[in-house]
């Protein structure tokens, strides 16, 4: 699924956001609001990680949400 879909159905993929990084908050979900580099920095900032790290993370999770 691309970003687009994703961003379109934020409400869904928000969950899903929550369930494969469940040190954001609720907070960051709603920050994030479907932005994709707004997801990418918080999994940086919350998981202590290069942004490099944080991209191909969500780079592997848009290839398998559905």
């Amino acid at each position: 699924m691309n970003w687009d879909q994703i961003a379109g159905n934020w409400k869904q993929a928000a969950g899903k956001v929550r369930e494969k990084w469940g040190k954001l908050t609720d907070s960051d979900v709603q920050v994030i609001a479907g932005k994709r580099d707004q997801l990418v920095g918080r999994i940086q900032e919350r998981y202590g990680i290069a942004k490099e790290a944080a991209e191909e993370q969500v780079r592997a999770w848009e290839r398998l949400y559905n």
